[in-house]
């Protein structure tokens, strides 16, 4: 008797210590918590941007979870206090308790083909939630799958003193109906009690009626009338199929032409005729399998027992459909917006295209901006406009903000800035040469020791055609390092000097030799007759002395023709005078005396 004393004694501390517990939790708890919907959402703006919804959604989830935590202690602490005080008071306290959190606890509910028996929000004798409804819904489809049940002989046997009320059938539990479970569901235990029997023999009546013989047969007869369309449809397709291809074929020997790139002849009328049959066979399996894919689930559903299997095939295939489905009509927006830039830059584009052209014909003139700067502008601002709509467009690109996305551009623009060093400074050449206008096409310039007429430029390169007519391809950085001569613009601005050089022996006074070179320059042709030819005395040798014809001409392109004539005119003059235009060395090593000195005598 002592021991037992001793044991009721100890309880009763164990609740009186718990009870201010209870109360103080219930404090810390709606403090931290909350139970109004402003403390959440004071809570939710102080740790996260009150737009991101789905993180609002996740601590939502945490609250509803620790009220529902909650509610399990407070309810399993005024058990244990019932166990010791049986009377109202604690059932007060406990009905005050669920109305309090009912507005965060959601229940779970028990469905069987399609009908909910009941919601569940307490759990009982160690059983969560999820374990009394998965136990609720095992017992009643094993009495619904067994012939031999009636569903009539279900009772109801109050237990624990009147605190529960089992639902049996023989000397087996279905479920368990408690008060906890009346007051969440705002009645009585019996009526509760009464309601869910009610509801698990309609249920049990309605799976035995499909678990019937003719509902058997009745199924099998759909599986394979199912079946049997299935099958028709794969004939239809093939059937279908053949015809097509049949037409095609024909259409392709009359009407299709081949497709040619200038004078390659890209794809015969025989392949073409070979990808659009093989696309109808493509197609074709596609349809095919888009009929497997409906009708799979659609054999699945037809039993009960591999209903879910359906069911889950279904979510396989109209998930991703409908995620597809709605990213497309959400996107919707963000490609209006797109369009908006691109045309808006596009028609940009096109005005700076029509200023170019316009000053490019020399019908807009703008002081200092010369014509053949207007295309290589135009190609700046065109490349610097497309990089700004990129620019712009990019945020509104699918999968912009994802890091697969964001690694991948990168990776990409890593790779063309260590691939493009020599590219870029090439097109950066190409820009400043544009500019500093050194040449023009068709002008023949002298680049290094290379002399050529100028017949491409090119972002990266510019070609030459010199006069043994070989095409030079020399990088923009190597030509804006190079000394540029343009022998086109000095012989059009100033009159290019060309000259020829003679040695003569000093037997010739160098006053006869100034005049008959000077008479050799005025008989050449393609030379400015308006401007007078000069010498220049180079050097005074041992034997002879050097002298430079000087011939100015308009004309860059006539240079060496010019040269070839002033040579030949050299010689006759020269000739016909009876000058020597031997070496004076090689004269006097054959012990000859000079001609010129011979005809004065």
């Amino acid at each position: 008797m002592k021991i037992y004393k001793l044991l009721f004694a100890l309880q009763i501390a164990i609740v009186t210590a718990l009870t201010p517990a209870h109360g103080q939790l219930s404090k810390i708890t709606d403090a931290i918590l909350g139970t109004e919907q402003d403390a959440l959402e004071g809570m939710v703006g102080d740790s996260v941007p009150k737009s991101d919804s789905q993180t609002i959604a996740e601590l939502t989830e945490q609250i509803r979870q620790l009220k529902q935590n909650e509610a399990e202690y407070l309810l399993e602490l005024e058990r244990t206090k019932g166990i010791l005080f049986a009377d109202s008071l604690h059932e007060q306290r406990k009905k005050g308790i669920i109305d309090s959190l009912k507005q965060f606890v959601q229940g779970t509910p028990v469905v069987i083909e399609d009908d909910t028996i009941r919601v569940f929000y307490t759990s009982y004798g160690g059983f969560t939630v999820p374990v009394r409804v998965a136990n609720t819904e095992h017992n009643i489809r094993l009495l619904g799958d067994t012939r031999s049940v009636k569903p009539d002989s279900i009772y109801l046997l109050e237990v624990n003193d009147g605190e529960q009320i089992e639902i049996m059938y023989a000397n087996k539990v279905i479920t368990s109906v408690l008060k906890e479970d009346a007051m969440w569901l705002s009645t009585t235990l019996d009526s509760l009690a009464k309601k869910d029997r009610d509801a698990i023999v309609n249920v049990v009546k309605q799976l035995h009626e499909k678990n019937s013989f003719i509902h058997i047969i009745k199924r099998i007869g759909l599986f394979l009338l199912v079946i049997a369309i299935q099958v028709a449809l794969i004939y239809g397709t093939n059937w279908l199929y053949r015809k097509v291809r049949y037409r095609v074929a024909r259409f392709a020997e009359k009407k299709l032409k081949p497709i040619s790139i200038r004078d390659y002849e890209l794809l015969t009328v025989k392949r073409l005729s070979q990808i659009i049959l093989f696309l109808f066979s493509v197609f074709r399996y596609i349809v095919i399998l888009i009929q497997l894919i409906i009708t799979i689930p659609i054999l699945f559903s037809i039993f009960p027992q591999t209903k879910h299997i359906a069911m889950t095939l279904f979510g396989y295939i109209f998930t991703p459909l409908k995620s597809i489905f709605a990213s497309v009509i959400g996107y919707i927006p963000n490609l209006f917006t797109i369009i908006i830039i691109y045309y808006l830059i596009k028609f940009l584009i096109r005005g700076v295209k029509f200023l170019a052209t316009e000053i490019e014909g020399e019908r807009l003139k703008i002081p200092g901006f010369y014509p053949d700067w207007a295309m290589p502008t135009f190609n700046i601002i065109r490349f610097l406009l497309i990089a700004f709509m990129i620019a712009m467009i990019y945020p509104y690109l699918p999968g912009s903000s994802s890091g697969v996305f964001q690694g991948v551009s990168v990776f990409v623009g890593l790779i063309v800035s260590l691939g493009s060093g020599s590219a870029i400074g090439n097109i950066i050449a190409g820009l400043v040469i544009t500019y500093m206008r050194p040449f023009r096409i068709g002008d023949r310039i002298k680049l290094g020791e290379v002399i050529g007429d100028v017949i491409e430029k090119t972002p990266f390169v510019t070609r030459l055609k010199t006069p043994r007519n070989e095409i030079i391809t020399m990088p923009n950085s190597t030509i804006l390092s190079s000394q540029v001569t343009n022998l086109t613009l000095s012989a059009s601005n100033y009159g290019l000097i060309v000259h020829a050089n003679v040695a003569v022996g000093y037997e010739v006074p160098w006053q006869v030799a100034h005049e008959l070179l000077i008479k050799a320059a005025k008989a050449t042709e393609g030379t400015i007759k308006e401007r007078e030819p000069f010498v220049f005395d180079l050097g005074l040798e041992d034997y002879y002395n050097t002298y430079q014809i000087n011939v100015y001409i308009d004309d860059a392109n006539k240079m060496l023709k010019v040269i070839t004539d002033l040579n030949s005119n050299i010689q006759n003059i020269f000739m016909v005078e009876g000058i020597d235009l031997e070496s004076p060395v090689l004269i006097s090593e054959r012990g000859q005396s000079p001609r010129y000195k011979k005809k004065e005598e």
